[in-house]
């Protein structure tokens, strides 16, 4: 195991005996073993991580027109700490850890992880590496159960590669408190199940629209059928429309992909397209356990060009490109920010930020309250997202 590696454990120490910082360190590096086994890292340029940068294989940086918007923030981490150390040529080398002060932790669904690393950056001045870093999603169900539940992400997924400056000295590699819980989450809406885990454990979620999307379905870049209606839709995912010549389009069998339960894009196939229309059943279809991977099995599906998927279009606008699939209109119209902000395309959409309930006043609640601010939204649009309000 590296050191870059080894210093996410050693910081442990005070919560796990030695044999557990052992079997923790086995399990860890199994877990990246099968992981890569399984293709679900993609190559980005950047370390191989889990959650939500599986899903990604785009770099995400700053904009050439990046500008600095926040002046003097609130929002800090704590005053980093020498953690431990590790042996580097026969000497002690420490490493730091670090509280998360004033700054809320922060979880969600892949789509908003720009959106994070642009607040990192805006008020902790990080550089997109150090960003990159320190922001992880666990994405969008495992979010929710982590903000419903108050359970601990997998120790060790954040900050393993923050540099700071405390007394004027560099801090190499600032590992995070991980006994801290989320604060606060930036997903997609809350599928029916997280709704009822939450009433289940007595929380209520304060849910609240930062920004739009659109809803877009997709098919391979060659498929001769540009536009669809949202019937034609839900006749494909509900079994009554089966071959693309009753679309206009080839005479061939239409391959539908859906998405796992409780991802965010399967929630919002449910609530924004089939209402009380029922899909076809799991094991009768296609199912993609990751943005990316419907992505690439929609453009690549046997060479051919009869499959169909969704997703969300910043996603494979900025966070998973692939040259071989199209967005089909949805009754004649196309998703723009005009049409996101007038509502007219169909399938318009939110991401949201999401607290407990009686939060409002912490943390979470706090930079929640910012994101929806002037400042805020300014800073959400420069991480190139439609923001909720048109300030």
């Amino acid at each position: 195991m590296d050191k870059t590696r080894s210093h996410h454990f050693a910081g442990f120490g005070k919560q796990f005996s030695f044999i557990a910082h052992i079997a923790l360190c086995c399990l860890l590096v199994t877990s990246l073993m099968c992981a890569s086994a399984c293709n679900l890292f993609k190559p980005t340029g950047e370390p191989d991580r889990l959650g939500s940068y599986s899903q990604i294989n785009q770099v995400i940086a700053r904009g050439p027109d990046w500008k600095q918007i926040v002046k003097n923030s609130s929002f800090q981490l704590g005053t980093p700490y020498v953690a431990g150390n590790w042996l580097e040529n026969g000497k002690p080398v420490d490493f730091y850890g670090c509280d998360f002060g004033t700054y809320p932790r922060i979880d969600g669904s892949t789509v908003a992880v720009p959106m994070a690393m642009e607040f990192a950056r805006q008020h902790l001045g990080f550089s997109d590496e150090n960003a990159y870093s320190f922001v992880f999603f666990h994405t969008t169900h495992e979010a929710y159960l982590n903000l419903i539940l108050k359970q601990i992400p997998y120790a060790g997924e954040i900050g393993p590669g923050v540099f700071q400056t405390a007394n004027n000295k560099p801090i190499d590699r600032l590992l995070m408190n991980n006994e801290h819980p989320v604060d606060l989450i930036i997903a997609t809406e809350p599928s029916a199940e997280e709704l009822a885990t939450a009433a289940a454990n007595q929380v209520k979620l304060v849910v609240k629209p930062v920004c739009y999307d659109a809803f877009v379905f997709i098919t391979h870049k060659d498929n001769p059928v540009d536009s669809l209606t949202l019937d034609q839709i839900r006749g494909i995912y509900s079994g009554t429309i089966t071959n693309w010549k009753e679309l206009g389009g080839v005479d061939a069998p239409i391959v539908a992909y859906q998405r796992e339960e409780n991802s965010g894009s399967q929630t919002g196939m449910l609530n924004l397209v089939m209402g009380d229309v029922p899909m076809l059943p799991p094991e009768t279809v296609q199912i993609a356990w990751g943005m990316g991977e419907l992505v690439d099995a929609v453009a690549e599906y046997k060479n051919n060009t009869v499959s169909i998927g969704y997703t969300y279009k910043y996603y494979i606008d900025t966070l998973y490109k692939n040259e071989n699939i199209k967005i089909l209109k949805i009754d004649g119209m196309s998703p723009d920010e005009i049409s996101l902000r007038k509502g007219t395309y169909p399938l318009t959409t939110n991401y949201y930020g999401v607290i407990r309930g009686g939060d409002e006043a912490k943390v979470g609640g706090l930079f929640l309250n910012w994101m929806l601010s002037v400042e805020g939204q300014e800073c959400i649009r420069q991480a190139g997202y439609v923001p909720y309000f048109g300030y």
